[in-house]
C-alpha cells in the first residue's frame, strides 16, 4: 500500500468514527471511557492522523454498540477519493 492510500483510509475511518459517535450523541470523553483509550489518541484517530490497530477498531465498535461496517470505509470510495 502506498502512503497516500493509507492516509485516505485513516481519514475516511476517522470520519466514519466521528459520524457514528455523533449519531449516538456520545462525546469523545465518554467514548474513551467506554473503549479504555486516551482522548488525545481518539482525537488523532478521528482526524485521520493515526493508524489504528484492529483490536482498537473492535473496542470502538463495541463501545459504540455498532457494526464494523459502520466504522470501516468502503475501499472503492477511498481509492476513488482525490
Amino acid at each position: 500500500m502506498n502512503e497516500n492510500f493509507e492516509k485516505k483510509l485513516s481519514t475516511a475511518f476517522g470520519a466514519n468514527l466521528r459520524a457514528a459517535r455523533a449519531k449516538r450523541n456520545i462525546k469523545q470523553e465518554e467514548l474513551c471511557g467506554r473503549a479504555n483509550m486516551d482522548r488525545s489518541y481518539l482525537s488523532k484517530v478521528e482526524s485521520g492522523n493515526y493508524k489504528i490497530t484492529l483490536a482498537k477498531v473492535y473496542a470502538l465498535a463495541a463501545a459504540l454498540e455498532c457494526s464494523l461496517d459502520e466504522l470501516l470505509p468502503d475501499l472503492q470510495d477511498v481509492k476513488n477519493a482525490d
